[in-house]
């Protein structure tokens, strides 16, 4: 029997079954036909929060602004990062200034900050942008 994992759609934040063994192929959404695991982040919407959090997949969100120079000199490694994981860890950005209410929910105190969430829970935190190899060693920490 092929073990299966649940994983939210990037886009439409469906749940969708996907056996383990086929990640690695591209698999779409059974709802909206998107890619389930794109090789870039995602836009993450308090509205699809709670969904997308679910799953088998860690979820690594990137909290921004549009006006933080941090936060914008990070996003080609965030995005770096984004394809160097497809398959075994999401990732997604959310814009701060869009989504106040789920920011302040989080906590978020300074931008850039990392959460990551694995089983609808956060498990870690990180604050500021780090280099590439930085943030995949402190993903490995995490089990990632």
């Amino acid at each position: 029997m092929t073990d299966s994992l649940i994983i939210p759609c990037a886009h439409c934040a469906s749940l969708n079954r996907i056996p383990a063994a086929r990640l690695a192929e591209m698999p779409r959404c059974g709802r909206c036909k998107a890619d389930v695991l794109p090789a870039q982040p995602f836009e993450l919407q308090a509205n699809q929060f709670a969904s997308q959090i679910k799953g088998d997949l860690p979820l690594l969100v990137d909290v921004w602004a549009s006006w933080c120079g941090p936060c914008r000199s990070f996003a080609p490694i965030f995005t770096q990062a984004a394809a160097q994981l497809q398959g075994r860890c999401r990732l997604a950005k959310l814009d701060s200034e869009a989504n106040p209410q789920l920011s302040t929910q989080l906590g978020i105190r300074s931008i850039p900050s990392l959460i990551l969430f694995k089983n609808g829970r956060e498990v870690a935190r990180q604050s500021g942008a780090m280099p590439l190899p930085q943030l995949l060693a402190w993903l490995r920490q995490q089990g990632v």
